[in-house]
């Protein structure tokens, strides 16, 4: 099969019309009208994630983080990021990202963080696109526990969930009750407000600068910063929908998901 019958599909899952403005969604390298037999899924499209796609015999890279933030300003080889690419298409591998499409997407990145967390009667907490005109389409969920509990043995709770050794607490209440929780995967700092506007006792996100922490306090809000990495969630249950569509299309590929942690901070 080709590149684009996956892509295709895909794209009528999470179209590109969803990513926010700017984002470089879609294909990062290579061709649409390759051929395409073993995918492997991962997060971050790393050197070391191109080499484990080499060793497994991976002609298609899907990635949730687009490989080309930034268009390169050389092809000097010196340069790590541009080996990479130049591996990439010397052993004939394509790329393709799918980012902020796949966070707002229904049944997609945002969907699968707020199941992780168990919480129930969810909705949407961020319009996409910066624009109500699909108000259906959201990044971020907001729903609520089944059981009360408090924001310290919430954090605690979101160790074990996303696997981490270390997470970051913004909170001067510890001991107050959670019950309504608001998630957003990635970098969701700039929508503390909105998680507060909607009730949220406790807001999960990633990447949480000083000057907007102390401000999330000031508002009375708890916020609970497990870091980026925990969208590698996305491995396992892109992997599955993958081999699903592949099953109901009888397309002729095999999907395996990154076995590498991409994660670039340690907790010492």
């Amino acid at each position: 099969m080709l590149v684009r019958e996956l892509v295709d599909r895909f794209e009528y899952f999470a179209p590109k019309t969803w990513a926010e403005p700017g984002d470089p969604v879609g294909l990062q390298l290579g061709s649409l009208d390759a051929e395409v037999h073993k995918v492997l899924v991962t997060l971050d499209v790393r050197p070391e994630v191109v080499a484990e796609a080499i060793a497994v015999g991976a002609d298609f890279i899907f990635a949730h983080h687009p490989m080309m933030f930034h268009p390169a300003k050389n092809l000097d080889l010196a340069v790590p990021q541009n080996q990479m690419y130049a591996t990439l298409l010397r052993h004939g591998i394509t790329v393709y990202g799918a980012h902020t499409n796949l966070d707002s997407a229904p049944g997609g990145m945002n969907d699968w963080l707020a199941a992780a967390l168990d919480l129930h009667d969810v909705i949407g907490l961020v319009p996409s696109n910066g624009t109500t005109a699909t108000p259906e389409i959201t990044m971020g969920r907001i729903g609520t526990l089944a059981q009360a509990t408090t924001v310290m043995t919430f954090a605690q709770r979101c160790k074990t969930i996303f696997n981490v050794k270390g997470l970051r607490l913004i909170s001067h209440t510890p001991d107050a009750v959670v019950k309504r929780v608001a998630v957003l995967g990635g970098s969701g700092g700039s929508f503390y407000q909105t998680a507060l506007s909607k009730g949220a006792d406790v807001y999960v996100t990633g990447d949480i600068s000083y000057h907007p922490g102390h401000d999330m306090i000031a508002a009375g809000l708890s916020v609970i910063d497990p870091g980026h990495h925990i969208e590698s969630i996305c491995k396992p249950h892109l992997t599955q929908l993958f081999r699903q569509w592949a099953q109901e299309n009888d397309w002729s590929i095999t999907v395996v998901a990154s076995t590498l942690n991409t994660d670039p901070f340690t907790f010492l």
